[in-house]
């Protein structure tokens, strides 16, 4: 069975649109969520390239941000997995 098939076939009724969305969401929460974290990892290694007397510092502020980013992720697919199992 073809990808198409499997799509238009979920489509057919409103209820598959709606799971389908909160696939798609939960999907792209994770993906912002991943980008998010690499980027803090990045910019915090060149920052303690650039000052290593500021490590500890930029540690700390590091793992609250990736922290904070984490949770509005588990967020956005609780809130994804909710809506999926309501219209199911």
């Amino acid at each position: 069975m073809s990808l198409l098939n499997i799509i238009l076939q979920a489509a057919s009724d409103g209820k598959g649109l709606a799971v389908m969305g909160a696939g798609i969401g939960a999907g792209l929460a994770a993906i912002g969520a991943g980008l998010g974290i690499g980027r803090i990892g990045g910019s915090a290694m060149e920052g303690v390239a650039r000052q290593p007397e500021a490590a500890g510092k930029i540690q700390s502020m590091m793992i609250i941000i990736a922290a904070l980013i984490e949770a509005v992720a588990l967020f956005a697919a609780v809130i994804c997995l909710l809506i999926s199992f309501k219209m199911a």
